[in-house]
């Protein structure tokens, strides 16, 4: 291979992302790698995206949290329409490769429902969390 050859997928020529880093991304079939989206400060899960090479490079270049809409097929940049963005304070690549870790400063709700994080349906709780059961009755 020449120098002037990049062992980067040809997606990352044109999309920006840098060859270093589109090279240790494992993406799904429709070339997306999830991105656990967390609240900086308190390390609070806020949303779960997904994010394509374009998306990423978009991402780590504004400092806008910027991801793929799977039900648009295009980019969105997280509150532009709503005002509830997403300032950029830190991208991680986990130690396989497939997943994102994006801390951010959230502006405003995380979910498009309204509510400060994507993950208010708690299916199954702490046991220590629960409410006491009530005592037994003794006959």
């Amino acid at each position: 291979m020449s120098a002037s050859q990049s062992a980067a997928p040809p997606v990352a020529l044109s999309t920006g992302l840098d060859p270093l880093i589109a090279a240790r991304l494992k993406r799904d079939a429709a070339g997306l790698v999830p991105a656990v989206v967390q609240q900086y400060d308190t390390g609070a899960v806020l949303m779960l995206a997904w994010m394509n090479d374009a998306a990423l490079a978009r991402t780590l270049a504004s400092g806008q949290a910027t991801y793929w809409s799977r039900s648009r097929q295009s980019l969105w940049v997280k509150g532009e329409t709503s005002g509830n963005r997403q300032a950029v304070r830190s991208v991680a690549l986990d130690c396989d490769g497939d997943t994102l870790l994006v801390r951010v400063d959230q502006i405003g709700p995380a979910c498009h429902t309204g509510t400060p994080t994507c993950f208010e349906d708690v299916l199954q709780a702490d046991p220590a969390e629960l409410p006491a059961a009530p005592a037994e009755e003794t006959r």
